[in-house]
């Protein structure tokens, strides 16, 4: 399965490093030490959110467009493609 959520990175004030949250994921946030750990981080932030909340048969959010999104003063919006893969039980 393929889920598409946005993403709001924000530069940390004293490094090169990015905060990253999902408005749309409560309480989902990473950090990394550059832009692209950053991403790596988020995007595995939000496979865990996404398995967890489908593990305990909760409704996924639905998706919020980039556009509608109010931005720090300083901070950029990304779509974040998740894929989480669901594999059969072999009991």
């Amino acid at each position: 399965m393929t889920f598409t959520y946005p993403a709001i990175f924000t530069p940390h004030k004293d490094d090169e490093g990015y905060h990253v949250e999902f408005p749309d994921l409560e309480c989902c946030e990473a950090d990394g030490p550059d832009l692209e750990d950053a991403m790596d981080e988020a995007r595995e932030a939000a496979q865990n959110w996404v398995w967890l909340e489908i593990e305990e048969g909760g409704d996924l959010p639905a998706q919020s467009h980039i556009e509608d999104l109010e931005l720090p003063e300083g901070s950029f919006a990304r779509q974040m493609m998740i894929r989480i893969k669901l594999m059969h039980d072999s009991e």
